[in-house]
């Protein structure tokens, strides 16, 4: 269940923008790794583990597969 009063911080707003890169440009989007996350952003290994961690919990990510594949599940904030 997604979490609807949940603020994501700036870092974790960072990966958010990160999973809906290529949305509205019939591009694929909303799946990304760790390594992706870090590979774009100025975020270090703990800070993106960090920052997935709490989108997990507040439900608006989910962990594919033990690999580090996580999916956006959605932003409450926005209309899809």
């Amino acid at each position: 269940m997604v979490n609807e009063n949940y603020t994501p911080t700036e870092r974790e707003e960072i990966v958010l923008e990160l999973f809906k890169e290529g949305r509205g440009a019939d591009e694929p989007w909303g799946r990304v790794n760790p390594l992706y996350v870090r590979e774009r952003s100025e975020l270090d290994k703990g800070q993106v583990e960090y920052a997935l961690r709490n989108l997990k919990n507040a439900g608006w990510v989910k962990q594919l597969n033990r690999g580090g594949l996580y999916e956006l599940v959605e932003d409450p904030r926005e209309d899809y």
